[in-house]
């Protein structure tokens, strides 16, 4: 008998907290989140989390969102595509998650798609691959400017300083692989040849082979290097070993102070396509994203004594836009967040203005992007 009432309370004890925990839940809006904060994208997914921490700690000390605490239930995928596969199954399945921001790289990103069209709950993705958001898919929406655009405008800029024949080296990964594409397709829609086309292994320690057959190739004005992590300041050190005095560009895949701490002096004189975060301190006070980028600049580095990068502006525009759809929508229901997100129109972020629409889900012009050149160690706007 003894044992039939204990585990009658045991059972009246499981009522219990599923009851509490359901009524918990009814009055928090949970914000789900796969980044790579640690392995070999970690300067990407460290920034992003640190911001989505911050910005949502402020925002309950504010009073929440629709009056309910805005709880962020997070995982680290490591850069990890079937990791990030895995928890964005246990977001949806188990952590009853409302939306998702994450994402940290295009291989997570498009390994997580499926499972979240499928589940059919909004998902704000933080990596760049113009696939992730094109064509349009219909619960995906991505921050960041695409690698096309990117591409645009690196082409643009060496077509204004007059060079029309130029190398390209990229590394094979997701992110590489893609940049290298889509540079291809617009070099040659611009009238640009490219004379000279390395690729290269985001783990290979060195790339002085492929950057000796750039330089040996004929009429080769400029280089461009796409991709993302530690390959590009590994090129980068080569380029200036091997002393080839061509322009040099980088990608918006490595636009951050980490970027030049692991390149060090090889990075003077480098272009690449960034946000006006990196030159906050220099932006007029008449640009439009002044205030924004100048007050999430302060915020972030007093409260995490560390360089912004443009990165953790992806997650804080990323959690900006999330809010103003919930607020939109005036609840959680995926397809009336969904269509709210879709619906956004202006909004002046750290990463550059958002105009969103069914047929765009990334919402940026392509001359978001300011061209910056590293001078004495920093980042300046190229003149």
């Amino acid at each position: 008998m003894k044992r039939i009432v204990k585990h009658f309370s045991s059972a009246a004890l499981l009522c219990l907290c599923a009851f509490t925990g359901a009524a918990q839940a009814a009055d928090t809006i949970r914000i789900g989140s796969f980044l790579s904060v640690t392995g070999p994208a970690a300067f990407l997914g460290d920034p992003e989390l640190k911001t989505l921490e911050l910005y949502i700690e402020q925002l309950n000390d504010n009073g929440g969102l629709l009056g309910k605490k805005v709880e962020l239930v997070h995982y680290d995928d490591a850069g990890d595509a079937s990791k990030a596969r895995t928890f964005v199954t246990r977001l949806l399945r188990q952590d009853k998650v409302d939306l998702i921001i994450g994402g940290s790289t295009t291989g997570a990103t498009m390994a997580a798609v499926p499972v979240i069209e499928q589940a059919k709950i909004p998902f704000i993705s933080l990596a760049g691959a113009e696939t992730i958001s094109t064509p349009v898919k219909k619960w995906v929406f991505k921050m960041p400017q695409s690698d096309r655009q990117a591409a645009r405008r690196v082409l643009t800029d060496m077509k204004e300083r007059g060079f029309s024949k130029i190398g390209l080296i990229s590394g094979t990964g997701g992110f590489g692989a893609s940049g290298r594409n889509v540079t291809l397709e617009e070099a040659n829609k611009m009238g640009i040849d490219v004379v000279a086309d390395e690729t290269y292994n985001p783990k290979d320690t060195d790339v002085t082979a492929q950057l000796t057959r750039i330089r040996n190739t004929d009429g080769v004005q400029a280089v461009l290097n796409f991709d993302f992590g530690q390959g590009p300041a590994i090129v980068t050190k080569n380029y200036k070993q091997l002393g080839i005095e061509l322009p040099f560009y980088q990608s918006h895949g490595v636009a951050s102070d980490s970027f030049l701490k692991l390149a060090g002096d090889s990075a003077e004189g480098l272009r690449l396509p960034a946000t006006a975060l990196l030159v906050a301190n220099t932006i007029a006070d008449s640009d439009p994203q002044h205030d924004v980028v100048t007050h999430y600049k302060k915020a972030y580095e007093e409260r995490y004594q560390g360089s912004v990068s443009t990165f953790g502006g992806y997650a804080y525009d990323g959690l900006q836009l999330a809010v103003r759809a919930v607020k939109k929508a005036g609840s959680t229901d995926p397809a009336k967040v969904r269509d709210a997100l879709e619906s956004i129109q202006g909004y002046v972020g750290v990463t550059g203005t958002y105009n969103l629409s069914a047929q765009d889900h990334m919402g940026l012009s392509y001359d978001s992007f300011r061209i910056l050149e590293v001078k004495d160690g920093h980042w300046a706007l190229a003149q």
